[in-house]
C-alpha cells in the first residue's frame, strides 16, 4: 500500500490477507461527525476555533471543523462543538446530534462509538434564515 498518511492519523478497519487492509484518516471520521450533525434540524452550523478561522482564510477549507476525535482500539469519541438556530430545544437537539453522529460513525465505518460529547457555542439569530 502507498503510504500517504502526511501527519494525519489512521487506523484499520479491516484487514485480510488474501485482498489487503483498509485504513481510515481521523479526518474523515470527523468529517462523517460534522457533517451528520449539520443534517439535525436546528444546527445552524458547526462551531470553529481560532485556528480553522485562519486556515478557513487560507484557502485549506475543512468539513471538519467544530470536531474532535479521538480512536483507541476500534471505538471513537467524539466531542462536537456546535452553534444551533433561536428556538430550538437545547437538550431534545443536542440528543439528535449525539444520535445522528453515533449511528453515522458506526454505519460508514465499522467503529463503535463509546461517546458523542456535545458543546453550544452559540446561538444563530439572524432573523433572515
Amino acid at each position: 500500500m502507498v503510504k500517504e498518511q502526511d501527519n494525519r492519523n489512521t487506523y484499520q478497519i479491516h484487514a485480510d490477507s488474501n485482498i489487503g487492509e483498509v485504513q481510515i484518516a481521523d479526518e474523515v471520521v470527523a468529517t462523517i461527525a460534522g457533517l451528520a450533525a449539520t443534517e439535525v434540524e436546528g444546527v445552524a452550523a458547526m462551531s470553529s476555533n481560532i485556528t480553522n478561522e485562519l486556515v478557513s482564510k487560507l484557502g485549506m477549507k475543512t468539513l471538519s471543523k467544530g470536531v474532535k476525535i479521538v480512536v483507541s482500539s476500534n471505538s471513537v469519541a467524539v466531542d462536537l462543538s456546535l452553534t444551533l438556530e433561536y428556538g430550538y430545544s437545547i437538550p431534545n437537539t443536542s440528543k439528535q446530534v449525539q444520535e445522528k453522529v453515533k449511528a453515522a460513525i458506526e454505519n460508514m465505518t465499522g467503529l463503535v462509538v463509546s461517546e458523542v460529547n456535545v458543546r453550544i457555542s452559540g446561538v444563530n439569530i439572524d432573523k433572515n434564515k
